[in-house]
């Protein structure tokens, strides 16, 4: 539990040297530890830090016209909090008291004596730490006591001067969860009991029993660090009910896509996302799922509530309720077949029973990586089976892509539309790829695809990642439809390009009615000559609901919204498909905790919309349902879900292990 201080004050460190917190004083506290993180950390522990100032600063400013406060920082670490709130002149009459494990307020201790930037802020009294009383200026108090130790804490803090009547407010950065419920409920009512006037800031994770969740709370366990308090306490209601129940009169909770999109001003959200490129979208909303900030008070006059919203956002509500289930199995000899652990790819039916999956990052040869090779599945006597796949790799032009598109044109050629190797990088360009005409379900055990350059024609429409390309007709003419996504330049696009196959020439065909807003990771199908676009992640990072179909008229096409009731749930990083006037939309990410997305039907004839639960059961290992590709096989009415999962902040990176079977038969004979 100790290291994690460590390991949190070199991220926190990472995140202030690339802009996103302004505090000088990390470094100072943090030593020599230097290590450069990833955005997604960067931002995970901007959203922290953000949190925390936030209710902090409220509460000094609720309480500025009272003449004494005090903040009691529990298992503070080498948190600067006190340097920067007194570097601000915030602290005139507020003394920070700081616990910490005895080694870790030594050390820190140390660090503060040695360096004058640090002692000067403090005033250093010159007196020698007395007991756990490791430092004491006028203002600030370091404490070295184990905090599950409460008569001990309780001695301490009344040596150091502790007082129990004027306004306090205590502080749990990532703290009650590590130690045992038993002693950090008794901290809670501890607290709430001892203190008349007081405050509870509390930032924390959650929800241990979704996909995401059984990988956090297996990285921590490794580390031994288990999270304790995650199963008498799974969701921010039973946090919540924590504290009302353990003498705090009034708590409000929220998890960190709530704070981010209500209590963090618009200019400043655009600040961050635009700080460094970035494209973990998935990893980011999920992780900011499973953590949350609460503030409990009692006894303030006027009452605390940091946590109300600054500006009024649209509230969706989660699922109404589930229609069913749809039981989820592995394929039978599919098992441990390599190629098949990644994310960000494609798959496409490129003949009956035979599968193309091409691009993405994950597993091969035992590393984690941009995926070069191609994989075939083909399917014999019933059952899938691994076709091995011989290509002109390695191809420069291919680029190791993720996010890109692929069309089947004909029963020899696909074109690839797009993808990218890294956020910073510039698109990549259009390709063929040819087969034999041989590679069918009953054909050779290997098959060899070519890749093959365009000439650069409607290059501007490739240039782009998380986008759709969609086969579509006009006049009775093949076109292929390039729709939204993203680029190196513009974090979401709205535009369309018509592509008249097979010589790929941009059209220009008229479109009326409401655009569509620009999205990204959204869903789009062909239907009836159309396309029908679902969902998607909007220009505010903020997942849609809308569905919308492209309907070809007489001298063009024209833009429809298709209502749904209830509303579709936002969500974006899914997979899609039509049966027999039925949308069907599989996984993706929103941002309602209650559960993770399934499987969505929705009827586009009454725009009925049900929402169904993946039964898991028969899986052994957590199922990520974004970042994948499905393909749907209208005979068997069956879903083959293949890949998906992510980098999980700094849990690890999950792959899903197998490629999984989704029954539909009983829904959409119920439908």
């Amino acid at each position: 539990v100790q290291g994690t201080g460590g390991s949190s004050a070199v991220s926190k460190c990472s995140a202030a040297a690339r802009g996103y917190i302004q505090d000088r004083f990390l470094q100072l506290l943090a030593g020599r530890r230097r290590r450069r993180r990833a955005p997604l950390i960067h931002r995970g522990y901007y959203i922290r830090a953000r949190a925390v100032d936030h209710c902090v600063q409220d509460f000094l400013l609720k309480t500025q016209s009272l003449p004494r406060t005090q903040i009691l920082s529990l298992g503070a670490g080498f948190d600067s909090l006190y340097f920067r709130l007194k570097d601000m002149g915030l602290l005139h009459h507020t003394v920070v008291y700081e616990v910490d494990f005895p080694n870790v307020a030594c050390q820190k201790a140390a660090r503060i004596k040695g360096m004058k930037e640090l002692s000067a802020l403090v005033g250093d009294t010159g007196e020698e730490g007395l007991g756990a009383i490791t430092f004491s200026g006028e203002d600030y108090k370091l404490l070295g006591v184990d905090l599950s130790e409460l008569s001990e804490l309780e001695r301490t803090l009344e040596e150091a001067g502790l007082n129990n009547e004027i306004p306090t407010l205590f502080i749990a950065e990532v703290v009650l969860i590590y130690m045992e419920n038993a002693r950090s409920d008794a901290l809670i009512q501890w607290a709430a009991e001892h203190f008349p006037q007081a405050c509870f800031l509390v930032y924390e994770q959650v929800l241990p029993e979704d996909p995401f969740g059984h990988v956090m709370q297996q990285h921590f366990s490794q580390l031994n660090t288990a999270l304790r308090s995650l199963a008498q306490y799974p969701d921010c209601e039973a946090q919540q009910r924590r504290f009302l129940g353990k003498g705090w009169n009034e708590c409000s909770v929220m998890d960190m896509n709530e704070f981010f999109t209500c209590c963090i001003p618009e200019d400043e959200q655009q600040r961050v996302q635009t700080l460094e490129p970035f494209d973990e979208y998935e990893e980011w909303h999920l992780k900011c799922s499973h953590y949350f900030v609460l503030a409990a008070s009692k006894g303030m006059e006027p009452s605390w509530t940091p946590l109300l919203p600054s500006v009024t956002v649209p509230r969706h509500a989660g699922p109404v309720g589930m229609a069913g289930s749809v039981p989820a199995a592995v394929c039978a000899r599919l098992s441990g077949i390599p190629g098949l652990r990644r994310y960000g790819h494609h798959s496409v039916l490129i003949k009956p029973d035979v599968i193309l999956t091409t691009g993405g990052f994950g597993e091969e040869d035992g590393q984690h990586c941009r995926m070069r090779n191609f994989h075939m599945l083909s399917k014999r006597a019933g059952y899938w089976e691994a076709v091995s796949v011989t290509q002109s790799i390695p191809d420069k032009r291919w680029g190791e892509r993720l996010y890109h598109t692929v069309s089947c044109l004909s029963d020899t050629l696909a074109l690839v539309v797009g993808g990218r190797r890294s956020p910073s990088s510039a698109g990549l360009e259009m390709l063929w790829l040819k087969f034999p005409e041989t590679c069918n379900a009953s054909g050779p055990d290997n098959v060899a695809v070519e890749l093959a350059s365009l000439q650069p024609a409607a290059e501007t429409a490739a240039l782009r990642w998380r986008h759709s390309t969609t086969e579509m007709t006009f006049k009775g003419e093949q076109y292929l439809f390039v729709y939204g996504g993203r680029s190196a330049l513009e974090p979401v696009l709205g535009d369309w390009y018509f592509l008249h196959t097979p010589e790929l020439s941009c059209t220009a065909i008229a479109v009326e009615g409401p655009v569509p807003e620009s999205r990204h990771s959204h869903s789009a199908c062909s239907w009836e000559g159309g396309v029908l676009i679902a969902g998607g992640l909007g220009a505010a990072e903020q997942p849609l609901g809308s569905v919308f179909l492209l309907r070809e008229l007489e001298r063009g096409f024209q833009w429809q919204t298709i209502e749904t009731h209830p509303p579709l749930v936002p969500r974006y990083s899914h997979t899609a498909h039509v049966h027999e006037g039925k949308l069907l939309l599989v996984g993706g990410v929103w941002f309602h905790a209650s559960s993770v997305p399934g499987v969505t039907v929705i009827d586009l004839m009454t725009g009925l919309c049900l929402d169904y639960v993946i039964d898991v059961e028969h899986l052994e290992w957590p199922l990520m349902l974004h970042n994948h590709s499905s393909v749907f096989l209208p005979n068997e009415k069956e879903l083959l879900v293949i890949g998906g999962g992510g980098n999980c902040f700094s849990f690890g990176t999950h792959l899903n292990p197998e490629p999984v079977l989704l029954s539909l038969s009983s829904i959409l004979i119920s439908h």
